[in-house]
C-alpha cells in the first residue's frame, strides 16, 4: 500500500488575458490571473499534503514563468513544460512521463482535498485500472491510471458535457476497470464564483469591487 502515486498538476500561467477567460467580463483580466495564482498555489498545496508520491507542474506556455518559478521555489515540486497539442496529448505525455501510477489534475477545481488525492492513489494501489472524479459539468476534475491509455486522451471533445461519458464507453470497450469515488466542481464560469464563497473558499477571490459582495 505504501507504492508510490505520483500526481501531475497541469496550470496556465497566471497571466492577463491568458487565464480564466471565461471569467474576465465579471474579474477583469488580471482579476482572472489573480483567481488563477490562487488556484495553482492551492493545487499544489493540496498535492503536496497529500503525500501519495513525487509532485510535478506541469506549464503552459512553459515553466519559465515567475510565478511558476516561486511556486517551485518554496515547495517540493518538480516544473516542467507542457507539450504541444491539445489538452489530451498535454495530459498523456504527463502519465507517460511519470512513469508509473499516476493522477492528473488541473487547477479548476478547489473543491478538491488531500483526502480525495489519497482516496484515488490508495484505488490505484489496489490495481485498479483507472479512477476517475467526474466533475458536475460533464468532464473530470481527476483522473488516475497504472498505465498509459492513450485511447483515452485522442480525439476526445474537450470542454463539452460528452467528456465523462465518452470516457466511460471508451474505459468499458478496452475492458478497464475504473472507480469514480465522488463528483466535484470545478470554477469555470461566472456563476461558480458565489459557489466559492458557498463553500468557505471565498479567499481564493481577487480583492476588487466586481466581486465583492
Amino acid at each position: 500500500m505504501n507504492e508510490p502515486v505520483a500526481i501531475a498538476v497541469l496550470a496556465k500561467a497566471p497571466v492577463a488575458g491568458f487565464a480564466k477567460t471565461r471569467l474576465i467580463p465579471v474579474l477583469g483580466a488580471e482579476g482572472a490571473a489573480q483567481l488563477q495564482q490562487k488556484l495553482i498555489a492551492r493545487a499544489i498545496t493540496t498535492a503536496c499534503a497529500a503525500a501519495v508520491g513525487p509532485v510535478t507542474l506541469w506549464a503552459t506556455p512553459d515553466e519559465r514563468h515567475p510565478a511558476f518559478q516561486a511556486f517551485a521555489a518554496r515547495s517540493d515540486v518538480a516544473l516542467a513544460s507542457q507539450c504541444a497539442g491539445d489538452l489530451g496529448a498535454r495530459m498523456l505525455a504527463a502519465i507517460v512521463a511519470a512513469a508509473g501510477a499516476v493522477l492528473v489534475i488541473g487547477t479548476d477545481c478547489p473543491a478538491l482535498t488531500a483526502w480525495h488525492l489519497r482516496s484515488a492513489a490508495d484505488i490505484l494501489r489496489q490495481r485498479t485500472d483507472t479512477v476517475v472524479l467526474p466533475a458536475e459539468d460533464g468532464g473530470y476534475v481527476l483522473i488516475g491510471m497504472r498505465v498509459p491509455q492513450g485511447a483515452l486522451f485522442t480525439d476526445m471533445p474537450w470542454s463539452t458535457p460528452e467528456v465523462m461519458s465518452e470516457t466511460r464507453r471508451r474505459m468499458r470497450q478496452l475492458g478497464l476497470t475504473s472507480q469514480e469515488p465522488l463528483t466535484l466542481w470545478d470554477v469555470d464560469l461566472p456563476d461558480d464564483l458565489e459557489r466559492l464563497r458557498d463553500a468557505n473558499l471565498g479567499d481564493l477571490l481577487p480583492a476588487c469591487e466586481r466581486c465583492d459582495r
